[in-house]
């Protein structure tokens, strides 16, 4: 916070200096300190995001107003290497929790999918078909597998918070 202020009263005295020498219009200092170093969009903070919830097969979910978004892990998409395919499920495709649903192939492996909660597709990650690398580069983001109705609310509470997610991965690798 201190530090911030300095950059505040830096800017400030910059800004003065600047317009005297220049004799031009700039951004007064109370414009500057407009431009906090704290302002921050909230919701696109993690903290502030709906949790993801995980299996113990490393997909997550993400549910927001009834519509669950599934993707792998992070430890996942590490453990496979460069993606260089996805079989996702047609859009309709009904799943109950733990339903192999597609797979992702790897230089190094394949892997299937399961699916953590019951429900129906209702819309897969077209951006992976030209570009399956996105599950390595934004495995949370832009490299999502599919979207899916939640039919059993219920499931959500089976699957793991981010804690024991991160709790179960230290124990399977010792």
């Amino acid at each position: 916070m201190a530090a911030c202020f300095m950059l505040r009263r830096v800017s400030a005295n910059l800004t003065s200096s600047l317009a005297r020498i220049s004799h031009v219009h700039v951004l007064s200092p109370a414009g500057v300190m407009g431009k906090s170093c704290f302002r921050r969009d909230l919701s696109q903070t993690p903290r502030f995001c709906t949790a993801l919830k995980y299996t113990d097969k490393h997909e997550w979910v993400r549910v927001e107003n009834g519509l669950g978004t599934v993707g792998i892990s992070n430890f996942a998409q590490e453990a496979l290497g460069d993606v260089v395919y996805c079989g996702l499920p047609d859009v309709g495709t009904k799943l109950s929790q733990s339903d192999e649903f597609g797979a992702l192939e790897s230089v190094k492996a394949a892997s299937e999918l399961y699916s953590p909660l019951t429900g129906e597709v209702t819309e897969v990650n077209q951006a992976l078909a030209d570009n399956p690398g996105l599950v390595n580069k934004s495995c949370y983001k832009d490299g999502w597998l599919i979207k899916m109705t939640i039919s059993v609310p219920e499931e959500l509470n089976s699957l793991m918070d981010e804690a024991a997610y991160e709790r179960y991965i230290k124990s399977i690798e010792d």
